[in-house]
């Protein structure tokens, strides 16, 4: 069944077929809280930020029109306000970048030297989109992490497509001005694919 289906058929009474829902989008819909929060004290909240998101999807599904927009679009849309209304809630929406958050590397010596550089370099990748103002942070976790398209993203963010286009742009410009001093043009290649992790 399609999500169209799915929908109609949630609409005439069947709420069971939500669970269908939830199972297709869970995953998907959790790794973007998780990207949103990323390096912020909220970061654990995102199991409860996701469920949140799935129970106010449920309780506006009547006024979902599909000629609208996609339904995966307007739920990852209740998803970033969700998000961002916490973020505002608390501490005036503050973030943190915590130096415990870094992943600590297991027994340096048992790591291939190579592994030692991917990790230092994926990490400084990660500073860098977590440094990006907000929009561009969200426009490219959307477009690089959630392989959404322009338009999509425009309807997300409530902008247009050559908004996001600059958005995009100009943070794809910042990490590599941030990070050029660090990377060869072939390092460069590379850790442009480092950020989904």
């Amino acid at each position: 069944m399609t999500d169209s289906q799915l929908i109609r058929e949630i609409k005439d009474g069947q709420v069971e077929y939500y669970s269908e829902i939830i199972k297709r989008y869970e995953k998907r819909l959790l790794a973007f809280i998780v990207h949103m929060l990323n390096n912020t004290h909220l970061d654990h909240m995102a199991e409860d930020l996701c469920q949140e998101t799935f129970y106010k999807a449920f309780r506006s599904l009547q006024s979902f029109r599909d000629v609208e927009a996609s339904f995966s679009t307007w739920l990852y849309t209740i998803a970033r306000n969700t998000v961002l209304s916490e973020l505002r809630k608390s501490r005036n929406s503050e973030i943190y970048i915590e130096d415990s958050k870094v992943d600590p590397i297991t027994s340096l010596d048992r790591l291939p030297e190579y592994e030692l550089l991917r990790t230092e370099r994926e990490k400084l990748v990660r500073l860098a989109i977590e440094g990006l103002p907000e929009k561009q942070r969200h426009a490219l976790i959307l477009r690089e992490y959630e392989d959404k398209d322009y338009k999509e993203i425009a309807d997300i963010l409530d902008s247009t497509v050559s908004s996001v286009k600059s958005l995009l742009f100009r943070a794809r410009s910042s990490i590599k001005t941030q990070l050029e001093s660090y990377f060869s043009e072939a390092q460069w290649e590379e850790a442009k694919g480092m950020t989904n992790t």
